[in-house]
């Protein structure tokens, strides 16, 4: 009984980063587009937090060989799908 011990801690690690990413919107959800001064514009949903859009904006960043992204404009839109725009710098 003793060798299962040690896979107690990483099923509940497991379990529990399974649980975050269930309750987080799907990233394919999100409208993903490049602006020609070099910006990275993110379409959210309507249940989607500014954070989560961040991280789609990073994961696009990461494309262009670059690291961190700065929120630049956040503006609200009429779209209902899509009812914010947030603009991101990638640097």
């Amino acid at each position: 009984m003793k060798p299962l011990n040690k896979y107690i801690p990483l099923s509940i690690s497991l379990g529990l980063c399974i649980g975050l990413l269930a309750c987080s919107t799907p990233v394919s959800q999100f409208g993903v587009y490049k602006q020609s001064d070099g910006t990275i514009g993110v379409h959210a949903p309507k249940d989607a937090k500014e954070s989560e859009a961040q991280e789609v904006a990073l994961e696009e960043c990461k494309k262009l060989g670059k690291r961190n992204v700065t929120i630049v404009e956040s503006r609200k839109t009429v779209n209902d799908r899509f009812p914010v725009t947030y603009i991101y710098l990638c640097r």
